[in-house]
């Protein structure tokens, strides 16, 4: 959520920047925001001024007493019930502002960065960094989706008939390959200095807001409507949340968490080739990494965080190529966004694996999550995350470009955990 004194201050700055996202309602919902702040602030004045005159009011009623002056004391008597009453049609009035002012202030995405470009859709996107040479694959070469139901490995059937489409199962060396990567990950993640967590994987209405997720607009996330409570997309949400309302030490900084979780999608709208298989479910896997960081070595700790999900695409063997997402294509609450994508030779396209981004204080604002520094003043921490990595397009990539007449090659760094060199 963006602050109110930044919009107030910068507010054609903050327009243009919104533009760069083709952010249709940006003028429209930035003028709302300053409406709504300036009859806040100026009620807030009129409320303080009464409450003052009131209490002035109330003391004089004691001396007045005193003085013998009961006309004089029964006349403060009533004006100071009538101030009451005021000071309460005020107090409520105020609140209401504010909630309005949250309201619209939660339909405002977040100022992208100055290096994003402002394109319209993933077209636009600039590949800054290619890695690997695409496997050469004989002509009988499949896409995966045909692999595993060769080998036998994932069974979308039986998924279908617990759950629904969308909910695949897991079997044997498939299984086993599944678990392999989530250790990989997290032994890579806890290798680089990040805290392992294993955090709840339903989180409560309050979350949802405090990193962005609430409002749901696009009914993405599935919902326990009998405890209102919600499947997570991502872990970000519960990570970043368990930092929710906080105060952290300057002296903490970097906080790194990553923890494995299962994330629930309804995926909404989606159809056609690029779904098939694993391309895209409903329910998935994923290793996140989460970081609170210093706002002045936010953007360093976001490379750094680049550099972990490239070296784990290296040692998998699979080749990838690094974007920058334009305007139109950063999500809601990210000032900047790196996609990895990972190059699927059967399929002969490249399929995004991972989303590393910085948010800023997007995130921080919502939650309240602020850092003390030396002086003991209190600021908004940045707050970052990336997916390292999220399992079924990697488990598809490898798939397909490890495929030989002789079953599919198990990558060297992955063999000690799956205790197997190949599907066969």
């Amino acid at each position: 959520m963006l602050q109110i004194a930044h919009i107030q201050a910068h507010k054609e700055e903050v327009i243009a920047a919104l533009q760069k996202r083709h952010f249709s309602k940006a003028a429209e919902l930035v003028e709302k925001a300053i409406s709504i702040d300036n009859e806040r602030k100026s009620t807030q004045s009129s409320l303080n001024e009464l409450q003052a005159s009131a209490n002035e009011v109330a003391k004089s009623i004691g001396a007045l007493m005193q003085q013998g002056k009961k006309e004089e004391a029964n006349l403060a008597k009533q004006k100071a019930a009538q101030n009451k009453q005021t000071v309460k049609e005020l107090e409520d009035k105020f609140k209401e502002l504010e909630n309005n002012l949250i309201n619209c202030l939660y339909e405002i995405p977040n100022i992208p960065h100055k290096d994003v470009v402002a394109g319209k859709s993933a077209e636009d996107n600039q590949t800054i960094e290619e890695w690997g040479t695409p496997p050469t694959l004989t002509d009988d070469a499949v896409p995966h989706w045909e692999l595993i139901k060769k080998y036998d490995i994932v069974d979308f059937e039986l998924g279908v008939k617990i759950t629904g489409a969308g909910f695949p199962v897991y079997k044997g060396k498939g299984a086993r390959l599944q678990r392999s990567l989530i250790n990989y990950f997290l032994d890579e993640a806890i290798a680089a200095g990040y805290n392992e967590v294993q955090p709840p994987i339903l989180i409560n209405e309050a979350s949802g807001y405090g990193t962005g997720q609430l409002p749901d607009k696009e009914g993405q996330m599935y919902e326990a409507t009998a405890d209102q409570l919600f499947l997570i997309p991502t872990a970000e949400v519960p990570l970043t949340n368990l930092y929710r309302n906080e105060i952290v030490k300057e002296s903490d900084f970097p906080i790194k968490m990553t923890a494995h979780t299962p994330c629930f999608r309804r995926e909404a709208g989606s159809w056609g080739a690029d779904v098939r298989g694993l391309n895209r479910l409903h329910q998935f896997d994923k290793v996140e990494l989460v970081v609170i960081e210093h706002p002045e070595k936010s953007y360093q700790r976001l490379e750094n965080m680049l550099s972990h999900v490239k070296g784990l695409l290296e040692a998998l063997e699979l080749p990838y190529r690094v974007l920058r997402l334009c305007g139109g294509d950063t999500g809601f609450t990210s000032a900047l966004t790196y996609d990895l994508e990972v190059y699927s030779a059967a399929q002969g396209r490249w399929l995004e694996v991972s989303s590393v981004s910085n948010f800023e204080t997007f995130q921080s604002n919502r939650l309240k999550l602020r850092y003390e520094d030396k002086d003991k003043k209190k600021h908004l921490t940045h707050t970052l995350n990336g997916s390292a990595l999220a399992l079924p397009r990697i488990l598809a990539a490898i798939l397909e470009n490890n495929q030989t007449a002789e079953g599919i090659k198990i990558p060297k760094v992955l063999q000690d955990y799956c205790k197997f060199e190949r599907i066969d």
